[in-house]
């Protein structure tokens, strides 16, 4: 198979081309490398059936190249700053749900119907039924970012009703794992390493949330959405899956783990209240029986992620300079 690998040099995008790649496919990445790495491709640089289009998404003639001769589409690619949502209000509705409409034109005009979409938990806002399911009602949005996310779900919906497509979408918790390039481990490790003596955190620590690692996301894909295909099956062409892992952690314990792979004792200074900025749920917790149900399940847990993590960021600190 052929497959067309959207953000194919971000953290999710990498990984998943590589696993891909390691299954015998021929894959295209496109990216615009707005934070993109060319490092997270190496590895599948050395392969002669992995090639890289450098562009942007909603250059149509680019996207028009990448498309061309593929039997499904894994869009990965997104403006994933959820805290600077609102100083720039534009870049989720262009980046993230304009860019899903130009893709899924250039599917219907290149004749592809299979897509995989990058989701996430932030697109639920802060919904009153926790642990989350897939069919929880569609909650009051939160952030630009969510709300993006989920005008990106309804557009692929509604071409898989009105177009006979085979649709996937992923709400996906925070990740981790190596190539982990923003969020709170990556600030916290960051601020550490300049500054061992102090810890800053927003919000009061009492957050609760659940985190996944990347590997473990990219199985769930790879099982669902290439050995399942559930929605071929279904009286829908569209299916939500949740990933996360069945269970939580408090931010106060992360700190913890993270300063302890690093070796440091520093002074905690705590926000105030349990959201660190406008649009961060301070419950996230999602239902992953419909993935599981499916033959996948997590092999990570939350603490060995974050502690992983931690430690990636320590041996390839030139991410911490590259991203700001």
């Amino acid at each position: 198979m052929k497959y067309l690998v959207t953000g194919a040099a971000g953290f999710v995008g990498s990984h998943l081309t590589d696993a891909l790649l390691a299954r015998g496919h021929e894959v295209v990445g496109l990216d615009n490398f707005s934070t993109g790495q060319d490092r997270f491709l190496e590895e599948a640089g050395h392969s002669d059936r992995f090639t890289l289009i450098r562009g942007d998404l909603r250059d149509g003639f680019t996207l028009r190249r990448g498309i061309e001769g593929v039997d499904a589409v894994y869009h990965m690619a997104a403006n994933a700053d959820v805290r600077g949502g609102l100083a720039a209000p534009r870049v989720d509705l262009e980046q993230n749900t304009i860019a899903t409409f130009d893709v899924l034109e250039a599917m219907r005009a290149a004749g592809v119907s299979r897509i995989v979409f990058a989701s996430s938990s932030a697109a639920l806002g802060e919904p009153e039924q926790v642990p989350t399911p897939e069919t929880c009602p569609i909650p009051s949005q939160t952030s630009l970012y969510g709300a993006s996310k989920m005008a990106c779900e309804g557009f692929i919906s509604a071409y898989c009703e009105g177009y006979g497509f085979e649709g996937y979408a992923f709400r996906f918790v925070s990740l981790l794992g190596p190539r982990y390039p923003h969020g709170h481990v990556f600030d916290f490790v960051k601020q550490l390493l300049a500054d061992p003596s102090t810890l800053r955190i927003l919000g009061d620590g009492s957050q609760r949330k659940s985190y996944l690692h990347v590997e473990d996301c990219v199985r769930a894909l790879m099982q669902i959405c290439e050995d399942v295909r559930p929605a071929i099956r279904g009286p829908r062409k569209f299916q939500v899956y949740h990933l996360g892992v069945p269970a939580f952690c408090v931010i106060r314990d992360s700190v913890r783990w993270i300063c302890e792979e690093l070796g440091v004792s520093p002074r905690l200074e705590f926000g105030t209240g349990n959201r660190g900025w406008i649009g961060d749920n301070p419950f996230v917790f999602l239902d992953v029986q419909k993935a599981m149900s499916a033959g996948w399940a997590p092999s990570h847990t939350i603490e060995s992620s974050v502690r992983e993590t931690a430690r990636w960021l320590v041996a390839n600190r030139w991410i911490l300079d590259r991203r700001r």
